[in-house]
């Protein structure tokens, strides 16, 4: 079953990391083959976060699909969990993990972890589409830190 793990040190404060990857319906404007994202439904979770069902349109050239996950945002623990509904996939499992990290002078820092691991439901759309899915997810960390520069700027130094 193929899979992908990453961890990234960025000069962004975890809780801006968390705040970009959980803005799920921001995703077409530059993740990575992300063609469409429509959140259907959400759900409070009290003070633990807040759960989503969205429907994710992913594409390249003549192929496109779609799938259903739920997302589970916990910001107090700088966490984002992806489960697989429905879709093309027989198993789809994602993670996100935040963490901020020391520096020596007064700047921000966060290690961002992440980490997929898929199937498809049919060998043949596997082999389609496998290593073009493989390449996306080995950009989405520098998709995600570059979303942060334009959104939050250079980085600063924190006082």
């Amino acid at each position: 079953m193929p899979s992908f793990e990453t961890q990234r040190r960025v000069p962004f404060s975890a809780q801006q990391m968390y705040a970009l990857v959980a803005d799920v319906e921001r995703y077409p404007e530059f993740l990575p083959l992300c063609t469409g994202l429509v959140v259907n439904s959400r759900k409070p979770l009290g003070a633990i976060g807040e759960e989503l069902t969205a429907r994710m349109s992913v594409g390249y050239k003549s192929i496109a699909e779609n799938f259903i996950t739920k997302v589970s945002l916990k910001p107090d623990e700088q966490r984002i969990d992806v489960t697989y509904l429905d879709g093309p996939f027989r198993h789809l499992d994602n993670r996100w993990r935040f963490i901020d990290l020391p520096t020596a002078d007064a700047t921000s820092a966060s290690l961002v972890d992440f980490y997929i691991t898929y199937e498809f439901r049919s060998p043949m759309l596997g082999l389609l589409v496998g290593t073009m899915f493989d390449q996306a997810f080995r950009k989405f960390a520098e998709a995600f830190e570059q979303r942060a520069r334009e959104v939050y700027g250079a980085p600063k130094r924190v006082v």
